[in-house]
C-alpha cells in the first residue's frame, strides 16, 4: 500500500511531465524555426546565431528529458547539442553554411519530438 507521500510524489512528477511535453511542442517548433533560418541564413551571423539558439534549446531538452522518463529524446538532444557545438568551434564556423547533415538530425529530432508529444 503507497502512503500519501508517495501519491504526491507520484502526482508531482507527473505534473512536471505534462509541463515538460508542453513545452517540448514550443521548443519543437522554436528548433524547427531556427534549422530552417540557419540553412537560409546570408550571413555567418545569421546561421551561427540561429544554431546557436537551436543548441540553447537542446540544452535544456538534453538535461531535462532523460530525468523525465524520455531517455532517447534526451541522447538525441544531447547529440544534436553537441553536433551544433562541432560545427560552431570547426574549421567552417566562418562560412555562411548550415551543414545539410546538422539540417537532416536537427528534422529529425523534431519529429522525434512529436512522436514523444503524441
Amino acid at each position: 500500500m503507497m502512503m500519501q507521500g508517495g501519491l504526491d510524489m507520484v502526482s508531482g512528477l507527473e505534473k512536471i511531465r505534462s509541463r515538460f511535453l508542453d513545452l517540448l511542442e514550443a521548443r519543437r517548433q522554436s528548433i524547427a524555426h531556427h534549422a530552417v533560418q540557419a540553412y537560409d541564413g546570408i550571413t555567418v551571423e545569421d546561421v551561427n546565431d540561429n544554431l546557436a539558439a537551436a543548441r540553447d534549446i537542446l540544452h535544456q531538452i538534453a538535461g531535462t528529458a532523460g530525468s523525465l522518463g524520455f531517455e532517447e529524446l534526451g541522447a538525441s538532444a544531447r547529440f544534436c547539442e553537441n553536433e551544433i557545438i562541432a560545427h560552431l568551434t570547426g574549421p567552417d564556423n566562418d562560412l555562411a553554411l548550415c551543414p545539410d547533415g546538422l539540417l537532416v538530425q536537427l528534422d529529425d529530432f523534431v519529429r522525434q519530438c512529436h512522436d514523444t508529444a503524441d
